[in-house]
């Protein structure tokens, strides 16, 4: 069987294999390139996809046997990286040429063989997880930033929510790696919930798997007593030997095993440790690319999905995606009530991160690079202290530096920031549904832990509590309604009205921001099932009762700070037990002052 991938470049040929071994070529840019499936045949998509690291411009052709153009897709995203996306549902058995042209000069073009029947597939390998097939590279980097932001592609104006992270998977519009083994792998149902620790996890583990690459996961502290999380151990799919024959029922197995063993403390440990499963990066557009995780220093991890570029009338976006005890995985913007930073060392390191490559060594043991590797690497050379030096201030000015070098429209900003507060309080709303649908067909109160474990703990409270996205909401909240004293204070951030001074900029934007929280409105269920509606000024308004809204034993009118004796409260049937009132008495200061406490 054909599974030859011919590579030409600057019309040089080049051989590549089409089984997924991605490769790299330079001409004017870097090139990776991927046709799924592994072994394609007359019986399945065919699907290509062209990722450089520069920015260019061009069109994806992917020409038939008889030398027809079956399809041709302009770039896709405009990177990091760079992207085109092909597809045929029922590709000609044959030898497909797939072309790149820029201004109707080829770039690149590479020679695809379709089978008439089906492949044989590939098996697993004696002691491994999953056949190792090729090495983490620039180019497979690439891919899989490429896989990231389409599998989380929406418009930005488009909620995008999933119960759990196999719906996306399942998704073969979204998943260009679906069924890519020829395994029928994703029609067997495989479920996966991942939290936001396991998240980032499930989906380089989910890429690994397809494409035959190494991955290896590290066991770590949470931190605590003053100490930041360490790392103490690291597996590999090496040591996790398979427990079947057959490659998904081993990958599901592996990932349950996986999500026992990585927790939020696994994102926050020391920048300059080597003993961890990420490594910190510099704050910039070729850096902060599809699949850099950002590890908040109370808990929070989030992966950025897409970077959304400034244009003369919007600001930049960085994009990204969360999972949430209850398996929901939902995506975000990038903004400080969403991403939240401190430097505090007992907390550990947090800020944008990258999975740390991992290599095999010349016994065919698998292994994680080293800092100081990844800094002397050409396919990486990424590795940087710099978060670490940065005051919470310098890194959210940095931060709107990177994602809009141009100086802000100040209205167009602070509509933003709003737009982004009302993403937090509508995915809120999903949460808090959640729990009423489980208080009505539970029986019985959910126990309320003590102290600090109230936000990092598992069970009941984990999956249906909302200490922590409320703590964010309440931080969100300060962040929205100061912006105009944030705009007149940083005036050269912001393109300011000629002749206008920051005092009469700022009091119009208090006059706007009253009339966008007051018209932006949002509907929640209540006890009874009915939709009550509220506005976003309702929820500023309510800021001080939201800070004891979080316990799944209330009813959702109380988790919505609902007036006593008001008619929306009136369907409310349900209340926290006096004693947990109490404990939430006790921790409401950590809200009033939107801080955190720290591990015991």
């Amino acid at each position: 069987m054909n599974r030859s991938l011919a590579l030409l470049v600057a019309l040089c040929a080049v051989a590549l294999p089409v089984a997924s071994q991605a490769q790299t070529c330079e001409s004017n840019a870097e090139i990776a390139v991927l046709a799924s499936p592994v072994a394609p045949w007359h019986g399945a998509p065919l699907r290509v996809v062209v990722a450089l690291e520069k920015p260019a411009d061009g069109e994806l052709a992917l020409i038939a046997p008889d030398g027809s153009v079956a399809v041709t897709a302009p770039r896709r995203y405009a990177g990091i990286p760079y992207v085109w996306y092909a597809e045929v549902k029922s590709p000609a058995a044959g030898n497909w040429q797939a072309k790149l042209t820029r201004g109707g000069c080829p770039v690149a073009g590479w020679t695809i063989a379709v089978a008439a029947g089906k492949p044989a597939s590939p098996g697993g390998a004696a002691g491994s997880v999953w056949p190792v097939r090729q090495n983490w590279s620039r180019a497979t980097e690439n891919l899989f930033s490429a896989w990231v932001e389409k599998l989380f592609d929406a418009p930005l104006d488009q909620d995008l929510s999933w119960p759990a992270l196999h719906v996306g998977l399942r998704d073969a519009s979204r998943n260009f790696l679906f069924d890519h083994l020829g395994l029928g792998e994703d029609r067997m149902k495989i479920t996966l919930r991942p939290d936001c620790a396991d998240l980032p996890y499930f989906l380089r583990a989910y890429f690994a798997f397809k494409m035959g690459l190494p991955f290896g996961y590290s066991k770590c502290s949470r931190g605590g007593g003053g100490k930041p999380p360490q790392c103490f151990a690291w597996d590999s799919i090496q040591t996790d030997a398979p427990a079947s024959s057959n490659l998904a029922a081993s990958f599901g197995s592996f990932t349950r095993k996986l999500a026992d063993v990585v927790h939020s403390g696994t994102g926050r440990t020391p920048a300059a440790s080597n003993k961890t499963d990420y490594y910190p990066v510099p704050l910039s557009q070729e850096t902060l690319r599809p699949g850099t995780i950002y590890a908040d220093p109370y808990g929070h991890i989030l992966m950025l999905t897409r970077r959304v570029p400034q244009t003369e009338s919007t600001a930049g976006v960085f994009l990204a995606v969360d999972g949430q005890p209850d398996g929901t995985v939902a995506r975000k913007r990038f903004w400080r009530g969403n991403f939240l930073f401190a430097q505090d060392a007992a907390l550990g390191s947090p800020g944008f991160k990258r999975f740390r490559p991992i290599v095999r060594d010349r016994s065919g043991r698998l292994r994680p690079l080293s800092n100081d590797e990844i800094a002397k690497s050409p396919d990486y050379g990424d590795f940087s202290l710099e978060q670490t030096k940065l005051s919470v201030e310098d890194f959210y000015d940095k931060m709107d530096d990177v994602m809009s070098p141009s100086p802000l429209d100040p209205l167009g900003a602070m509509k933003e920031a709003i737009t982004s507060f009302e993403e937090q309080v509508r995915t809120r709303v999903n949460s808090v549904e959640n729990g009423r649908k489980y208080q009505a067909r539970a029986k019985g109160e959910i126990s309320m832990p003590n102290g600090a474990a109230i936000f990092e703990t598992t069970g009941a409270w984990e999956d249906f509590s909302t200490p922590a996205r409320d703590l964010r909401i309440l931080i969100a909240l300060d962040v929205v309604t100061h912006f105009p004293e944030r705009v007149a204070r940083r005036t050269d951030r912001y393109a300011m009205p000629a002749g206008r001074s920051a005092s009469d900029v700022k009091a119009q934007l208090q006059d706007v921001l009253l009339q966008e929280l007051a018209t932006r409105k949002f509907s929640y269920p209540r006890s009874d099932g009915s939709q009550w509606t509220l506005t976003l000024k309702d929820v500023v308004d309510r800021a001080q009762a939201l800070e004891m809204a979080y316990n799944p034993n209330d009813c959702a009118e109380l988790r919505w700070a609902a007036p006593a004796n008001s008619q929306e409260a009136s369907t409310c049937r349900a209340h926290a037990p006096s004693a947990q009132r109490a404990k939430m008495a006790q921790y409401r200061p950590w809200f009033h002052e939107r801080r955190r406490p720290p591990r015991p």
